[in-house]
């Protein structure tokens, strides 16, 4: 196992500025395990003595609301920190559930402390992961209030495509699996909803979607979509 996690960490672009010491420490402490989707890596209010990293796969991170309805946070891709929150000693706040069948890295969260004050490079990477998180709320917090559910669409959708766009003929293919039911879950909303905002944006040939399979057609039009600016 320690070799496995040492090849894969080694492999990895967020640890390229890691000193050699620092992955063997990681390795010593690290687990690489499958889940398979729709299985939950935590769930809300639990309590969590580890620290969990994509190797390859997706994972989403949701809430629940009063009315037990799914309302989608993050989607998380390969080499990223799941729960970058390290230093309190907190239940978890949220719940991870596999988006695709995934392959997960594992760490004894007091020992990974230990090897994060004496390298700061990782303390780096935590750093900037949590704060990568934090301006991805603020933008969702922004287009929750004053935008049309249309452009809230839009809007993500914009951002699915820059993080897990494929350019093909069409324009870019959105490289996941959603459902109008998981986008609907995204936005807290009715499927209903969603599913006429995305008609709005077919009509304005701004999108196709068709058998969980979305293409934004020119990502810089549906940009001055949701932005409210003229095109011509």
């Amino acid at each position: 196992m320690k070799e496995l996690v040492k090849s894969q960490l080694s492999n990895m672009d967020l640890f390229k500025n890691i000193d050699t010491n620092t992955i063997y420490e990681l390795a010593e402490i690290g687990e690489s395990k499958c889940y398979l989707k729709g299985s939950h890596i935590f769930r809300d209010k639990e309590e969590i003595n580890k620290i969990y990293i994509v190797c390859s796969g997706k994972v989403s991170l949701y809430k629940l609301n009063e009315s037990a309805q799914k309302k989608v946070i993050f989607i998380l891709g390969k080499e990223t920190i799941i729960n970058a929150v390290v230093l309190d000693d907190l239940p978890a706040s949220i719940n991870c559930e596999v988006f695709e069948k995934s392959e997960i890295l594992s760490f004894d969260r007091m020992r990974f402390q230990e090897i994060m004050a004496k390298d700061f490079e990782l303390t780096k990477i935590v750093i900037s992961s949590l704060s990568i998180k934090v301006r991805r709320l603020y933008r969702q917090l922004k287009n929750s209030t004053s935008l049309k559910v249309e452009k809230k669409v839009a809007a993500k959708l914009w951002k699915l495509c820059k993080d897990y766009g494929k350019e093909i003929e069409e324009g870019t293919l959105i490289d996941l699996n959603i459902s109008i039911t998981y986008l609907a879950d995204m936005f807290g909303a009715p499927r209903e909803t969603i599913s006429r905002a995305l008609k709005i944006l077919q009509e304005n040939n701004l999108i196709t979607y068709e058998k969980r399979r979305i293409v934004v057609k020119d990502k810089d039009k549906i940009v001055k979509f949701f932005k409210g600016i003229e095109t011509k």
